[in-house]
């Protein structure tokens, strides 16, 4: 089974994924990781690897620091049945980024006070993707997803 998501309304469901090699951009690349901390740093990498194979560094960092986000509250959820995180283009103009698990549980931003440590995670998520991130609910637990614009290609015309 594979996570596929909807670029229009960024609905993603788990179904049987087409022959890759139809659709090889839009196709997303999915790794299932362990619910423990250290899988935040593989997710980390998973991505990072990715927009670096696509030609996109100038995303890497808010890349990062969104799926470490996305993976760090999946791995807070107590559930154990799976998360899955991957990366897609769903247009030439978008990276989305998605970590599904097995909670439906929704994620809530909240105003974390000056001295909190921790709860920024998803108003950072916010703010990197200018409020384009979102939450599908499945029969077994959620995805999150968010999507962040790549660069303007250059014109390089005479």
């Amino acid at each position: 089974m594979t996570l596929l998501s909807n670029a229009v309304r960024g609905d993603a469901v788990l179904r049987q994924a087409p022959d890759a090699s139809a659709h090889l951009r839009a196709a997303p690349e999915i790794v299932r990781l362990p619910y423990l901390p250290e899988s935040v740093a593989a997710a980390r990498q998973f991505v990072t690897a990715k927009l670096r194979e696509w030609g996109l560094d100038d995303l890497v960092d808010d890349a990062a620091v969104i799926v470490s986000e996305l993976a760090t509250n999946s791995s807070k959820t107590g559930c154990r049945t799976r998360m899955l995180v991957g990366v897609r283009r769903p247009t030439d103009r978008i990276v989305r980024i998605l970590v599904g698990d097995g909670c439906r549980s929704m994620p809530v931003m909240i105003q974390a006070g000056p001295d909190a440590t921790s709860g920024r995670g998803l108003a950072m998520v916010h703010r990197l993707t200018r409020g384009r991130w979102g939450v599908t609910l499945l029969p077994f637990g959620k995805v999150v997803h968010a999507d962040l614009t790549t660069p303007a290609p250059i014109n390089r015309s005479p």
